[in-house]
């Protein structure tokens, strides 16, 4: 069997994971331990994030005639790619926050939502709430001024009973 045959499959595998990817990031993973290794595989995993070392030259030809053939320039070195379907901005989050703990952890690059960024677009990038916090920082402030409205309304409420009642007190 050629070597051809025996890559094709692998070469198969990196395009249906990055078919219809949100974001994918090249890391430079030199240098982690097993430890930090498996500790940064089990952060991005729980995120639904997909993260594998392949050859270069395997991904280059599973990158090609797609947005993400951008990264082709940095596939150089040991290359580990991260991949999220959900989350444009999970794989940068979690890996620069990683980085913090793992400084030999370095972001090469990455494509998100079909744009190409370097380092340190990648950087700017994981500092992006994930949608989840968002959502929950817009319902936050939606519900403030309902709540503010509504105690003011119930101090009202209760300023007319003391109003009312020292009116009745006042008659008898």
């Amino acid at each position: 069997m050629a070597k051809v045959e025996l890559k094709q499959p692998i070469v198969q595998e990196i395009a249906a994971n990055v078919d219809g990817a949100q974001a994918v990031v090249v890391v430079d993973y030199r240098g982690l331990t097993v430890a930090e290794d498996t500790q940064l595989r089990k952060q991005l995993r729980e995120a639904g994030v997909t993260y594998k070392v392949y050859k270069n030259t395997l991904m280059k030809r599973a990158f090609d005639g797609t947005d993400f053939a951008a990264l082709d320039p940095v596939l150089e070195g040991p290359s580990a790619i991260a991949i999220s379907k959900d989350d444009a901005t999970a794989p940068a989050r979690i890996i620069a926050k990683f980085a913090k703990t793992a400084p030999k952890l370095e972001i090469k690059a990455g494509v998100v939502e079909g744009d190409f960024y370097d380092a340190a677009g990648m950087q700017a990038i994981s500092a992006v709430p994930s949608r989840e916090e968002l959502l929950g920082k817009l319902l936050g402030s939606i519900q403030s001024p309902i709540a503010n409205f509504a105690r003011v309304i119930s101090q009202i409420a209760e300023q007319g009973e003391g109003g009312a009642e020292a009116a009745a007190e006042a008659e008898a």
